[in-house]
């Protein structure tokens, strides 16, 4: 995997530190720790607006995760590519989502260390299901998922559980389904858990 941001030398120090000037003066406070597992799949919800981004991206600084995350190809195009790339950024061809998930799996199986996000919703615009790839690349490469989450209601963001995926995918998306009830997106009315689908 390349060099991001949250492993830059002296960068990354600078970065968590703005981070968390930038967060108090908006009112927010990170919850939970960085887990333990050195390898996880860590999702973020809810995805509602522009601003998920950058609020999950000072998060993760906060709690000194080192991550990657999934972003549609155009993104990657032009001159900012390569600033997204630094900043975590893994181009993805939503056409080809089934392969995306065995090359995340080998990925995982190349790596000491790797957690890479991956937004359940797939885009920041209402949807009636979530998708499943991070459930198959969690259970494929056999790695805990982090239930990340950015409440725009109570301005907190952070981990509030790991959750090992059994492989009943039914029963494990109504756990996971119901951690994010309570929560509140930026449009509240773009989020939707949805039912289950089959795989991506």
């Amino acid at each position: 995997m390349h060099t991001t941001i949250f492993e830059t030398p002296v960068i990354h120090i600078l970065l968590r530190w703005i981070s968390v000037v930038c967060l108090r003066l908006m009112g927010w406070k990170v919850e939970g720790t960085a887990p333990a597992a050195s390898k996880f799949v860590l999702i973020a919800a809810p995805h509602t607006s522009n601003w998920d981004f950058p609020v999950t991206l000072m998060v993760c600084a906060v709690l000194r995760l080192r991550i990657y995350w999934m972003g549609k190809a155009s993104l990657f195009t032009g001159p900012l590519g390569p600033v997204m790339r630094w900043l975590g950024g893994i181009a993805v061809d939503r056409s080809k989502a089934g392969n995306l998930v065995q090359e995340t799996i080998e990925a995982f199986s190349r790596s000491e260390q790797l957690a890479v996000i991956v937004p359940p919703e797939g885009t920041r615009n209402k949807v009636t299901h979530w998708k499943t790839g991070f459930y198959y690349i969690a259970l494929g490469a056999q790695v805990p998922i982090a239930l990340a989450f950015l409440d725009f209601g109570r301005k907190v963001g952070g981990i509030g559980r790991m959750f090992e995926p059994s492989g009943d995918i039914e029963a494990d998306m109504v756990v996971i389904r119901q951690f994010y009830a309570g929560i509140t997106g930026k449009n509240p009315r773009q989020f939707d858990a949805g039912p289950v689908v089959p795989k991506d």
